[in-house]
């Protein structure tokens, strides 16, 4: 059981720091495997992913996966 918690732990933290680099980065917003940590992130966690994205990429054209509005898919969450 011990083992099982520890592997759990190690996992999200390897996730969720690779998915914070993602976010956080200044090379392009459309890395394949951040944009899909960026997809299984909770609501209020991909929201503040975008936002920084956003802020990080203001010229681009589109949206990564998960960033996009449902209504309008060329248009960045909270525009």
């Amino acid at each position: 059981m011990r083992f099982a918690v520890i592997l759990l732990a190690a996992l999200t933290l390897a996730g969720g720091g690779r998915w914070y680099a993602y976010v956080t980065n200044d090379h392009s917003p459309y890395d394949e495997v951040g944009t899909a940590l960026n997809g299984y992130m909770p609501g209020p966690l991909r929201d503040w992913g975008c936002g920084r994205l956003r802020a990080s990429f203001p010229g681009a054209n589109v949206p990564p996966l998960g960033c996009q509005r449902p209504d309008q898919p060329g248009l960045w969450l909270g525009i």
